[in-house]
C-alpha cells in the first residue's frame, strides 16, 4: 500500500501533505476525493487505500503530512544523475570550458583517480592537470586505462605493440614525476582484427563523482568541439558543484 504514496510525483506529494495539513482532505478518503484535490486522472484506489490503512493505526492528518513531507526532503538529499554541455559559446546554449571543467574535477581529487579514454593527443598538455595534481597529492592513486591501437597492416607482435606503446607514452606523453598504472584492452590487438576496442570516455574521483563524456583528450574535443558531460555525485555538494547547467582488463602497460 505504502508504494502509492512513494510513486506520487513529488508536486502532488507536496499539495497531499498541504490538504491534509488543513483538513481539505480527510477521512473517509476516496479515490474521488483524492482526484478531485490532487488533479488526478488515473485510478487512486490504492492511495485511497494507504491512506485508510494510515486512519486504521490512529495516524493523524497532520502526521500524514509531516510524513509526506519528511520523504520529500529525504529524497532530495539523494543524488541524482545531472548533465552539462562543454565547449565554445553557442547562442541560446550554456556551456562551459571542456578542458577546465576536466581540469577542476581532477584538481578536487583527495585520494583516487580513474580515467578512461578512446584517444589523447599531444599527451604532454592533455595529461598536464592530472600529472600536476599527482605531483601535488602523492597520497592521490590513480588508474588510467587507454585504448592500444594496432594499425591496419601492422603484423607486430601484441606484446612488441604494447612495449612500443609504453615506451612512447613513458618518454613522451606522460609529463609528471609520478606514474600511474595504465591499463588497456588486449582484444584490441588481436592479429586478425580487433574484437572491440575501449572507446569509454569516463572520469571517477575519490569513487564519489562520476563524469560521463563524449570528449576525448584531445586539443579538438578539450577546446573547440560542443561536448556533453553526464554526472553523478554521492554527495549533495558535489552534485550541485558539478551537475548543474557538468578496468577492462587486467593487463597493464607498463
Amino acid at each position: 500500500m505504502i508504494r502509492a504514496l512513494l510513486d506520487l510525483p513529488a508536486h502532488r506529494r507536496r499539495r497531499l501533505a498541504a490538504a491534509l495539513e488543513t483538513g481539505m482532505l480527510s477521512a473517509p478518503f476516496t479515490p474521488q476525493s483524492l482526484r478531485s484535490v490532487l488533479g488526478l486522472r488515473g485510478s487512486a484506489g490504492e492511495l485511497a487505500a494507504a491512506l485508510e490503512r494510515w486512519e486504521r493505526l490512529g495516524v493523524a492528518g497532520p502526521a500524514k503530512a509531516a510524513w509526506l513531507r519528511s520523504l520529500e526532503e529525504a529524497e532530495g538529499r539523494r543524488a541524482a544523475p545531472g548533465f552539462v554541455w562543454s565547449g565554445p559559446e553557442v547562442l541560446g546554449l550554456h556551456a562551459r570550458g571542456t578542458r577546465r571543467t576536466l581540469e577542476r574535477a581532477l584538481a578536487s581529487a583527495r585520494r583516487s583517480v580513474w580515467l578512461s579514454t578512446y584517444t589523447f593527443f599531444d599527451g604532454p598538455r592533455a595529461f598536464e592537470a592530472l600529472a600536476r595534481r599527482m605531483d601535488e597529492a602523492p597520497e592521490v592513486g590513480v588508474t588510467l586505462l587507454l585504448n592500444i591501437r594496432r594499425r591496419r597492416g601492422d603484423v607486430s607482435r601484441a606484446e612488441d605493440l604494447v612495449r612500443r606503446f609504453a615506451d612512447r607514452f613513458w618518454n613522451a606523453d606522460w609529463p609528471g614525476a609520478r606514474r600511474p598504472q595504465v591499463f588497456y584492452d588486449p582484444g584490441a590487438l588481436e592479429p586478425e582484427g580487433p574484437e572491440g576496442v575501449l572507446h569509454a570516455k569516463a572520469l571517477v574521483v575519490d569513487e564519489a563523482l562520476a563524469l560521463v563524456t563524449s570528449a576525448n583528450l584531445t586539443e579538438a574535443a578539450l577546446d573547440r568541439n560542443l561536448e556533453m558531460w553526464g554526472c553523478c555525485s554521492a554527495t549533495g555538494r558535489s552534485r550541485r558543484r558539478w551537475c548543474s547547467t557538468s578496468a577492462p582488463s587486467s593487463n597493464a602497460a607498463t
